[in-house]
């Protein structure tokens, strides 16, 4: 592709009103889980990654920081699991969508999860099919979105 073809394919991009991208926190204290994450969201231009958190406590602050619109919380982290994170983002941010991951949604899981105020338990094992619509329905979005829309 010439450098001329690839300015006006930008330039085409940059004259396109800019659509609102779905600001996520992702939260889990095992850093492949999270790259492999990070890496399948990057391919869906209308969400955008703000921030990764390692425990349920850093959660809570990059959540107050951050302002995302989707929380992806592991439940079992460390110094604070996910359940109780949910608790406290929820208290303080009522409108806020949590979507929790877990390789267990089982033995109470799921109902504790929801009860804290998550929108939705999905297996970690399938969470890289499932994610993306996960998160597109927790805003209420389609999640179509053409190859060259963005944020």
């Amino acid at each position: 592709m010439s450098t001329y073809s690839v300015s006006k394919a930008s330039s085409a991009i940059a004259d396109r009103p800019k659509m609102k991208c779905i600001r996520v926190l992702l939260a889990d204290d095992h850093f492949l889980v999270r790259q492999g994450l990070r890496k399948y969201l990057s391919h869906h231009v209308d969400i955008e990654l703000v921030g990764e958190a390692t425990d349920g406590e850093e959660a809570v602050k990059l959540t107050e920081l951050l302002k995302p619109d989707v929380v992806v919380m592991d439940i079992n982290m460390p110094r604070m699991n996910g359940i109780e994170a949910t608790g406290f983002i929820m208290r303080k941010h009522p409108r806020l969508h949590i979507i929790g991951l877990s390789f267990y949604v089982g033995n109470g899981n799921r109902e504790a999860f929801l009860d804290a105020g998550a929108c939705l338990l999905i297996e970690k094992g399938t969470a890289y099919k499932h994610l993306p619509h996960a998160i597109y329905q927790a805003v209420g979005k389609s999640g179509e979105v053409g190859p060259l829309t963005g944020c």
